[in-house]
Order: structure tokens, then sequence, then C-alpha cells
């Protein structure tokens, strides 16, 4: 893909852009002699499904970089997310307007289509749910289920369950789903682990749990449990009655 004189991209993710979802910066230098405007911006990669351009409106001068926050689609897993690029719309001095596309160094992209194709595949086996959650007195106690989902037979293990800073979950484990078996139910506990104002005012992601899952012989794959958003109430709820 051939570079566009006088601006350079490169995608980032900040810890403030994974408590979003679906979110990177697209960080954009004018390294030219004029400034621009950039009025809309969109990834453009294979291993992502592609999303409408986000409307924006951010000046450049020569040697300005701003990030932009944009979001990415659901990943594609029979594609490569690199090579990649930035679609911007991009207004002159004169007033022309033009669509540009901009090769992005995008190492970033293709972490997150690993991360996000890793799921895939374990979800491909296994569908996780939580059910029956709700408060029994300073917890919130109901069990994570998973359920074969498909023909692949291979043993499934949920090695670990981790909680955050605001939340400790607890669970048997490791268990495992073994060949033959359609599902496995695992009893699981969720206490504060906090009541610090600041901790209570800051937390970015109060509700990511990962659990550290294994199919057969593969790596551990890291699955975020699935809460609704009725069950995040019942968690909201534990925190009031705790710390209230």
């Amino acid at each position: 893909m051939p570079a566009v004189p006088g601006i350079e991209a490169e995608v980032r993710q900040w810890r403030t852009d994974e408590a979003v979802g679906g979110q990177v910066q697209v960080t954009v230098t004018d390294t030219g002699a004029e400034p621009f405007t950039v009025t809309a911006v969109a990834i453009d990669s294979a291993g992502f499904a592609p999303l409408p351009d986000r409307q924006v409106d951010v000046a450049f001068t020569p040697g300005r970089t701003f990030d932009l926050p944009t979001q990415y689609g659901a990943a594609v897993c029979d594609r490569a997310a690199e090579p990649a690029a930035v679609r911007l719309t991009v207004v002159r001095p004169d007033g022309r307007s033009e669509q540009l596309l901009v090769p992005l160094a995008a190492e970033v992209l293709t972490r997150i289509h690993a991360e996000a194709c890793a799921v895939q595949a374990v979800l491909a086996v296994v569908d996780v749910t939580v059910t029956g959650l709700a408060l029994d007195g300073e917890a919130a106690v109901g069990s994570v289920v998973l359920t074969r989902a498909g023909d692949d037979d291979r043993p499934v293990e949920v090695a670990r369950l981790g909680g955050n800073v605001l939340y400790d979950a607890t669970a048997d484990v490791p268990a495992t789903l073994a060949a033959g078996e359609s599902r496995l139910e695992l009893p699981v506990e969720f206490t504060v682990a906090s009541c610090d104002p600041h901790v209570l005012a800051e937390i970015k992601q109060p509700y990511v749990f990962p659990m550290a899952v294994r199919v057969g012989d593969d790596d551990q794959v890291p699955v975020d449990l699935p809460l609704d958003p009725p069950q995040r109430e019942v968690l909201a709820a534990l925190v009031d009655r705790v710390c209230g």
C-alpha cells in the first residue's frame, strides 16, 4: 500500500480504550508542510468487519499529532489484520475534500485480532453462560455453565477465574468438561474486594472477570464471563449492600 505524502498514522490502545471496548486510537501526524482538517476516520483491515466512518473535526498543522478514537468491527478470523490502513476524509486549506487511505503501523490490531479469534475458537466448542446470579448475604452466588456447542469432543478445562480491583470471584477450579460430556456447571461466588472510594469512583471495568479456558492441548485462552445487564445490577446491588 503506497504511503500518503504528508500524513503518517499508527494504532495505539490505552486502558481507557479497553474499558470502552472495540476501540483504539488512530494516531495521525501531519508530516508535511501544509495544514489540513480530518473530518472522518475509519479503520480499513480485512481482519475486521467494516464500520461506518466516524465523523470528527480535528485541525492539523505541520508537525502536530492527534489521537483519533476509532471503533473496529468484529474480528474476521480467516483474514489477517495486516496490512491495514486508516480511511481519512481530509479537507485542504483551499476547501478541497478528499478521501485518503493511509497505511497504518498496526501491530496492535494484529494482537487484538489474535486475541479475539482465540476466544472465537473456544466459543465454537463451548457456550459460556452465567446463570442464577443472586444476592446471598455479603456475596452474590450463581453458576458458570459450559455447554458443548458443536461436534468437537475434546476436553475443555476451566483453569482459573479472576476477579478485579472491586470484586473477588471464586469457583472450584481447575475443572474440566470431559470428552463425551455435554455440560459443566461451576458454582461461582462474587464478593466485594474493596470499598475504597477511589476504587469505586475510578474503576473502568468492574464487570470484567477473565476465565482461563483450555480446549484439548491448546494454549489457555482468557474468556471474559458474559454478564448481562440484570446480572451486573446484582453485582452493583452487592456493592451498595456491603459498602453503603
